[in-house]
């Protein structure tokens, strides 16, 4: 049996001793502000991120792709002690690192499988979760690569937004749609199934809001996933809320038995802001385990 990396990005939302502990490889993903690159618990933490937000308001924050150099470093790293490496980037349809990686890995012989999995955040960690236990079940990388594209939409992400200043600056919403929904203090949630970040529905409060995504788990566990799920609440820089968010999870949900928390990579929270929360969703797959 080949041995196989597993490896993702930072924008699957775990922490470096979080990856280490699964048997998971992470490459991280930078992020910029004000022009200067940083990289996640490398150069700058959660913590550091927020307070120099809330110090700086003017700044401008971006992000972008992994370098090529950082992928391929990654790589020729693992391949001295793995036969096979699978690559599971963010999604596709929010970023292209994916279709970067396909093409370093021509290079590689097909020792390398980059998987259009089209997930992020929690989704994306179950992932890379589910890809760890079918290389302990003898598939090989493209094997592997083949199943995860297959359950790619076997998951959805609903997440609140609390300011619309971050989706204006990155050219995501317009301006007047920022300046109206701002006036009317409206919190969107958005939708991310497969590659696309949709709008799914308006609220005025965070209590609405989290009754709407409650609901859409709801209608996914009824209508696509039945009840064997993995649930997470994600949030960016607001905790306390999370916290309380996933007390009112577990007693709508009291058969799941867990449901985590983890904080919305900086990368993504570059787009997002502060103060937002999210209810993702993964079916589980038995078969597997």
């Amino acid at each position: 049996m080949k041995s196989i990396a597993i490896v993702t990005d930072s924008n699957c939302g775990m922490s470096p001793a979080q990856v280490k502990d699964l048997g998971i490889y992470m490459l991280p993903m930078p992020f910029f502000i004000d022009d200067k690159e940083y990289l996640e618990d490398i150069d700058m933490n959660q913590s550091e991120f927020f307070q120099h937000l809330e110090q700086n308001p003017g700044c401008k924050v971006s992000t972008s792709q992994p370098t090529p150099e950082s992928v391929t470093t990654l790589w020729d790293k693992l391949l001295k002690d793995y036969d096979e490496i699978v690559h599971i980037p963010m999604s596709s349809g929010l970023s292209s690192s994916m279709q970067t990686a396909r093409m370093l890995a021509e290079d590689y012989d097909g020792r390398v499988r980059v998987v259009n999995n089209q997930r992020i955040s929690g989704t994306l960690r179950y992932s890379a979760i589910e890809a760890i236990q079918q290389a302990k079940n003898g598939l090989s990388a493209d094997e592997i690569g083949t199943w995860l594209e297959e359950t790619r939409f076997d998951s959805s992400i609903y997440i609140t937004i609390a300011t619309l200043k971050y989706l204006k600056q990155g050219g995501r919403i317009t301006p007047a749609a920022a300046a109206i929904g701002t006036m009317l203090r409206l919190k969107p949630v958005l939708q991310i199934q497969g590659e696309k970040l949709d709008a799914f529905s308006k609220a005025r409060t965070m209590t609405q809001a989290k009754n709407t995504m409650t609901k859409a788990i709801k209608d996914d566990i009824a209508d696509r996933f039945g009840e064997k799920i993995n649930l997470d609440v994600i949030h960016s820089h607001n905790l306390e809320a999370a916290e309380e968010f996933q007390k009112e999870v577990l007693t709508t949900f009291p058969n799941i038995g867990e449901v985590n928390i983890f904080p919305l990579s900086l990368s993504v929270s570059c787009h997002i802001g502060p103060g937002s929360l999210a209810l993702t969703c993964s079916k589980v797959h038995p078969e597997i385990w």
